[in-house]
């Protein structure tokens, strides 16, 4: 695996918090992010259409990069009712926003694996977190383009 330090710090900071917790704190730590996602902007709600489908995720997930000077941010749309779905993606917008596409494309695919998910995560649902981030990682990338 590779080195922490290419990661950005705050995603540093939230797998470190994941390795010092074990078992079933792992997944309440994952539910407590899920409760305090952030809601989507009012003009998504809005207009949900502007919003892209992660097409891989069972769970209905979706997501919108908005680049501003330089620096994306993800807003995500998951159910209250998948709530480690939904805690994955608060993760991965708490901490890949005000990352440089660059930034974002550089993570490591399998960078989750450091936080011990799969020891408390079926495999179906760790092939739902890399749907997720490799979902961030097209819209890095044509935002490099557009």
């Amino acid at each position: 695996m590779e080195n922490h330090s290419s990661l950005p710090s705050r995603l540093r900071e939230i797998i470190e918090d994941f390795q010092y917790s074990e078992g079933r704190e792992k997944i309440e730590l994952l539910i407590q992010y899920a409760e305090n996602m952030p809601e989507i902007p009012a003009e998504l709600q809005s207009n949900h259409s502007e919003m892209e489908a992660v097409e891989e995720c069972m769970t209905p997930v979706f997501v919108q990069a908005q680049l501003h000077n330089g620096k994306l941010n993800f807003y995500f749309d998951v159910p209250r009712e998948s709530p480690t779905v939904r805690g994955f993606a608060a993760i991965m917008g708490e901490g890949l926003s005000g990352c440089s596409p660059q930034e974002v494309l550089a993570i490591p695919n399998d960078f989750f694996k450091r936080m011990g998910l799969e020891q408390v995560l079926t495999m179906q649902r760790m092939n739902g977190l890399s749907a997720i981030l490799a979902h961030m990682k097209r819209l890095a990338a044509q935002s490099l383009s557009d």
